[in-house]
């Protein structure tokens, strides 16, 4: 059958990663909360998806620059980022295995009438969608997500299969260093308390190199590798040349036109290298 054709032998969702981000469904859009960096990230993660996306149209809508563009963001959880991408003019749906996320993003959408017509939730998986959305999207984004899945190839793979030819795959995560432990979990988690404790484990940290090579052997190119600095004191984000820490990878699926040009790269971007005072990983 269809569905057998296209479904996966395993899951991409971690249990245990369900359990830790069930505790803070309801805390998604506190701006001085448990996810106050990734608030801060959408001052550089948006213009990135943006400009990335202008930069390969021939289209633009002023006020609506990513009007008639369908997004899926993976791991949505409350709508952070689902909800920038909708006012830009994005038709956004957003995916997350938690029901008590997309709870909590419907709601606050709700507040919105323009985004509660640009914008859907859906309490699933990306497996889930997969038979229903074959080529569905012109974007998917993935963002401080890959980490936290239980089966990366899985992903990866379905990521594929719902995305439209030509299509781009934005994903944001960290890099597996002994800085990007330093900081991301003794630092973050365990002295400033950026993050909760264990909200992170180092083993699924993802090397740039090795998600180069997964997203190549499911037919994309990757066009952008971005290095990402959190500076804690001022609680903004910054553009990097080193990609030791945190990252942003913009990768394109098989059949795009056009090659990669340093319009890809978002604009600031220094070559500066981190240092634990510096900053930290999220």
């Amino acid at each position: 059958t269809l569905k057998r054709r296209f479904s996966t032998s395993h899951s991409s969702v971690d249990s245990k990663e369900m359990k830790k981000f069930q505790l803070l469904a309801h805390k998604w859009w506190d701006e001085e909360g448990e996810y106050s960096a990734l608030h801060s990230m959408n001052d550089i993660r948006v213009p990135f998806i943006r400009d990335t996306l202008l930069n390969m149209s021939s289209n633009y809508h002023l006020g609506k620059p990513l009007s008639g563009v369908k997004i899926l963001d993976v791991g949505c959880g409350g709508g952070l980022l689902s909800e920038p991408l909708g006012r830009l003019g994005a038709s956004v749906t957003g995916i997350d295995p938690l029901e008590d996320n997309i709870r909590t993003a419907d709601q606050h959408k709700s507040f919105d009438p323009v985004l509660a017509k640009r914008i859907q939730y859906k309490s699933s998986s990306l497996e889930e969608i997969v038979e229903e959305c074959m080529e569905t999207f012109d974007v998917i984004v993935a963002s401080e997500v890959v980490e936290h899945v239980a089966d990366l190839e899985t992903f990866i793979k379905c990521c594929s299969q719902v995305l439209k030819p030509e299509g781009s795959l934005f994903i944001t995560t960290i890099n597996k260093t002994q800085l990007s432990y330093v900081l991301g979990i003794v630092v973050a988690e365990k002295i400033i308390g950026i993050v909760p404790e264990g909200t992170h484990e180092w083993e699924k940290f993802v090397p740039p190199e090795e998600l180069e090579r997964l997203l190549e052997s499911n037919g994309f190119l990757v066009k952008t590798v971005n290095g990402m600095l959190y500076n804690p004191l001022s609680g903004s984000w910054s553009w990097m040349e080193n990609t030791s820490i945190n990252y942003a990878m913009h990768a394109v699926k098989s059949g795009a036109r056009g090659q990669s040009s340093p319009t890809d790269a978002p604009s600031g971007m220094g070559s500066e290298q981190p240092s634990a005072t510096a900053g930290t990983a999220i």
